[in-house]
C-alpha cells in the first residue's frame, strides 16, 4: 500500500534508560498487527533491539526503525537508546522525526536523562508527547508523573489516556477522545479489547476532556473562538486542532499504559494516525546552496526530489545502509542523483527498502516526508544531501555533541595495527558521536567517545567480529611551549668537507606573543648581509626548531622571530645552510627567553542534580578548575560550568559517574593553552623525557 506525504507520521521514541522503551515498541507492532507476537527484552528477540551486543547487555544501542501500516496512514518508529553514552542516536532520531514521544517510568518519573532529553527536544524546537509506562507495577503513579513534569518543565500535559486503576489494580486505559476504554488483556501476547467506560471513572472522563477541548483550542484563533462560545468542539475540530497544536509545540499529549502489559497502545496508535502532525507541518528544513548562502526548504512532494542522510550502518550481511529523510519529491529505484557531499557526484540509487528491526523491506517509491534506507552505494555518508535540483544544496548537518572519554589505543599484535584502525575508522564512521585519530606529537592513535560504555562496546564488537584483541591507556596530553620575554641570539653553521663547504650566519630576535597568535616573522635586515633568496631556507629552519621546544620538545606556539642581522659566504652558503642556521639560532634564543610550558584548558559544562552539587564542585576545585557559574536548568539538575585542565579530565566520564552514582553527564570542548609550572610543570618534563627513552629503546 502507498501513502501519500499527509498520510506518513515519523515518531522518535526516547527516554531514560530502562523506561522500557523497547518493549512499548515491541507492543505497539503487536498491537498494529505488524507482528503476530510480543517479545521481551530478556528473549532476546525483539524487533528493534537485535544486536549481539544488544542483546548480551539488554540495553539499546543503536537506534532501528520500524513501522505500522494502518487504513489511514504509515507511521515510521525510531526507537533510541537511553543511556547517555548513545545520545547521538537519540538526536539523529529526532532529526529525522517530526514528533518525539518521550517514554516516562510510571514509578520513577523525571530523571536526567528525561531532563536532557527535553533540552534537546527545545533545542530542536520539536513537538512532544509523554508517554507514562508501566503502570502496573506498584508505587506507579499517572497523576504524580504528570506533577511532575509540569513542575520540571513548566507545562500542563494533556491526558489523551488515563488509567484504570494503578499498580495491582491497573485494569487498563480510558480513551478520553473518543470516549471509550481498553481492557488490559490477561497476557501481554493479547490484543487489547475494547469496553465501555466504567460508571466510576465518568468524572475523570469529563475533567479530561475538558482539558482536550481547552488543548485542541490552541491549534487556531478560530477554533478558540468556537470553543468560548459554545463551551465545547466537535470530534472533527478536537482532532485537527490537536494536531496543529502539538505541530506548534503548544500542548504536550499524554498517554497511560503499560508495554509489557500490552495497555495503552491502541489509543495511542489511533492517535499518531489521526492527530499527530504529518511531515508537511514540519519547520523548513535549513540548508545551503553551492555559494554559500542559507536557505529554508520546505517538505514538498510537487519538488524535484531530494533527501538527507541522517545515519549510516555497516551491515554484516546487507553491507552499507545509509537512512534517509525524503525532503522534496519521490524517490525512485534506479533513479539519477546528485549527491552533495565533500566530492558532489552522481549516483544511481538502486531499490529503495524500509525496515522492521533488522529486517530489509522492498518499497516502490519514497514520497516527500517518508524515511527509507539505501543500500551499498559506497561514496554515500551521513549528513550527505541527495537532489534532482538544477542547483544543488546541502541540508544542514547533524548537530551532535563532542566526545568526552579519550583512550589510546593500539593493537597487542603490533602486526594488526592497520586492520584495528581500519575497523576503528568503520565504527567512526558508523557512529559520528565516536572518533579516532592519529596524533603526531604523542604518537598514539586515540579514540574518543561520549562514555566507557559506548567505547567498550566498540571495540568488543571488533573484537568479536575480527578476533583482534586492542588494548588502552590514558592518552598523553599535548602540551605546548612557549617564552614569556624578548631575547637574541646568533648561531653559525660552518662546515667544510672538501669541495663546496656549508656556512650560513643569522641573529635573530624573538619575543612573545598574545596567546593563540601562533607565528610571525619578519625580515629586519637591511643592505643585504643576507639574501632575500636565503629566507625561505631560513623560515624552514624557524618551523623545524618550533616543531619541539627546549623544554620537553612540544610543539612551540606564540613567537614572533625577526632575522636582524646575519652574514653569507660567497661560494659556501646555501638555503640549507642557513636553515641548519635559523633553527639553532631559534633555539638558543628561546633558551634565553623564560621558556615555559602551556597546557589545553577545556571549557566544561556539568550536568548534575543538586544532590550531588557540593560535591562535584569541590571535586573540580581539586582538580585546578576555575568555576564560572552555576544555573539550575529544570527538573532538580544543574548546570555548572568550568575551566579546567586537559590533563585532569583524562579519566573524568569515569569519575563523575562515580560521584553521581552514574546520574552526572559533561560536555567538553577546547578553550584555550595557559602556562603551567611548580612541580606539575617538573612532572610533564620529566613524562616526555622518560617518553623518549622509550621510543629509543624500542627503535
Amino acid at each position: 500500500m502507498s501513502y501519500t506525504t499527509e498520510q506518513i507520521r515519523n515518531i522518535a521514541i526516547i527516554g531514560h534508560g530502562g523506561t522500557g522503551k523497547t518493549t512499548l515498541l515491541e507492543h505497539i507492532l503487536f498491537q498494529g498487527g505488524m507482528i503476530s507476537k510480543p517479545e521481551t527484552v530478556d528473549s532476546g528477540k525483539t524487533v528493534s533491539d537485535y544486536g549481539d551486543d544488544e542483546i548480551a547487555r539488554k540495553i539499546s544501542v543503536r537506534s532501528s526503525l520500524t513501522h505500522v501500516n494502518t487504513d489511514d496512514c504509515k507511521i515510521n518508529l525510531l526507537d533510541a537508546p537511553g543511556a547517555g553514552d548513545f545520545v547521538g542516536e537519540a538526536i539523529l532520531a529526532i532529526r529525522a522525526a517530526e514528533t518525539a514521544l518521550l517514554v516516562i517510568d510510571g514509578k520513577s518519573g523525571v530523571q536526567i536523562e528525561t531532563v536532557k532529553l527535553w533540552r534537546l527536544l527545545e533545542r530542536h524546537q520539536k513537538p512532544r508527547m509523554v508517554f507514562v509506562t508501566r503502570l502496573d507495577e506498584e508505587r506507579a503513579n499517572y497523576a504524580a508523573v504528570l506533577a511532575d513534569i509540569k513542575e520540571k518543565f513548566k507545562v500542563t500535559p494533556v491526558p489523551i489516556t488515563i488509567p484504570m486503576g494503578e499498580g495491582p489494580s491497573f485494569k487498563g486505559v480510558i480513551d478520553v477522545l473518543n470516549n471509550k476504554a481498553y481492557l488490559r488483556p490477561s497476557s501481554h501476547d493479547q490484543k487489547e479489547q475494547t469496553g465501555e467506560v466504567p460508571a466510576e471513572f465518568a468524572d475523570a472522563v469529563k475533567s479530561a476532556r475538558g482539558q482536550l477541548f481547552e488543548a485542541a483550542a490552541e491549534g487556531s484563533d478560530e477554533l478558540m473562538e468556537k470553543y468560548l462560545i459554545e463551551g465545547e468542539l466537535t470530534q472533527e475540530d478536537t482532532l485537527a486542532g490537536l494536531q496543529n497544536a502539538l505541530a506548534a509545540g503548544k500542548i504536550v499529549p499524554a498517554f497511560a499504559g503499560s508495554g509489557l502489559a500490552n495497555s495503552g497502545t491502541s489509543a495511542f496508535i489511533d492517535f499518531v494516525a489521526h492527530s499527530a502532525p504529518s511531515p508537511l507541518l514540519r519547520a523548513p528544513e535549513k540548508a545551503q546552496d553551492q555559494e554559500g548562502n542559507q536557505v529554508e526548504i520546505t517538505i514538498d512532494p510537487a519538488k524535484p526530489a531530494s533527501a538527507f542522510v541522517f545515519k549510516t550502518q555497516i551491515d554484516q550481511f546487507s553491507g552499507r545502509l545509509c537512512y534517509i529523510k525524503v525532503m522534496t519529491g519521490t524517490i525512485l529505484p534506479d533513479m539519477d542523483m546528485i549527491i552533495a557531499s565533500d566530492t558532489p557526484h552522481k549516483e544511481r540509487i538502486g531499490k529503495l527498502y524500509t525496515m522492521q528491526g533488522k529486517k530489509l523491506e522492498d518499497i516502490p517509491a519514497l514520497p516527500a516526508g517518508d524515511i527509507g534506507i539505501l543500500a551499498k552505494i559506497a561514496t554515500l555518508k551521513t549528513n550527505d544531501t541527495l537532489s534532482q535540483f538544477d542547483k544543488p544544496f546541502s541540508y544542514s548537518p547533524l548537530h551532535l555533541p563532542s566526545p568526552v572519554h579519550m583512550l589510546a589505543i593500539s593493537a597487542v599484535n603490533k602486526k594488526e595495527e592497520d586492520k584495528l584502525s581500519e575497523l576503528l575508522y568503520k565504527a567512526a564512521e558508523e557512529d559520528l558521536t565516536f572518533s579516532v585519530h592519529y596524533n603526531p606529537e604523542t604518537k598514539e592513535t586515540v579514540i574518543a567517545g561520549m562514555g566507557e560504555q559506548q567505547i567498550t562496546m566498540i571495540l568488543d564488537k571488533i573484537k568479536a567480529q575480527s578476533k583482534i584483541a586492542a588494548e588502552t591507556r590514558i592518552p598523553r596530553v599535548a602540551y605546548r611551549e612557549t617564552i614569556t620575554k624578548k631575547a637574541t641570539a646568533e648561531y653559525t653553521h660552518k662546515k667544510q668537507t672538501g669541495g663546496h663547504g656549508q656556512y650560513g650566519r643569522v641573529v635573530f630576535e624573538i619575543e612573545p606573543l598574545e596567546r593563540g597568535k601562533g607565528y610571525e616573522f619578519e625580515n629586519r635586515i637591511f643592505g643585504g648581509a643576507v639574501s632575500k633568496g636565503y629566507m625561505p631556507g631560513i623560515e624552514k629552519g624557524i618551523h623545524q626548531a618550533m616543531e619541539a621546544g627546549v623544554l620537553a620538545g612540544y610543539p612551540v606556539v606564540d613567537v614572533k622571530t625577526a632575522i636582524i642581522d646575519g652574514k653569507e659566504h660567497p661560494v659556501d652558503s646555501s638555503e640549507m645552510a642557513f636553515k641548519i642556521a635559523a633553527r639553532g639560532a631559534f633555539r638558543e634564543a628561546m633558551k634565553q627567553a623564560n621558556p615555559v610550558l602551556l597546557e589545553p584548558i577545556m571549557n566544561l559544562s556539568v550536568f548534575v542534580e543538586e544532590k550531588y552539587l557540593g560535591d562535584v564542585m569541590s571535586d573540580l576545585s581539586g582538580r585546578r578548575g576555575k568555576i564560572s557559574g552555576q544555573n539550575p536548568i529544570g527538573g532538580g539538575i544543574v548546570q555548572i560550568d568550568a575551566q579546567v585542565p586537559q590533563a585532569e579530565l583524562l579519566r573524568y566520564a569515569i569519575d563523575l559517574r562515580s560521584m553521581t552514582s552514574g546520574t552526572g553527564s559533561f560536555e567538553i570542548e577546547f578553550s584555550h593553552y595557559a602556562p603551567i609550572s611548580g612541580k606539575i610543570a617538573e612532572d610533564v618534563i620529566k613524562a616526555a623525557q622518560a617518553f623518549k627513552t622509550q621510543e629509543a629503546e624500542e627503535e
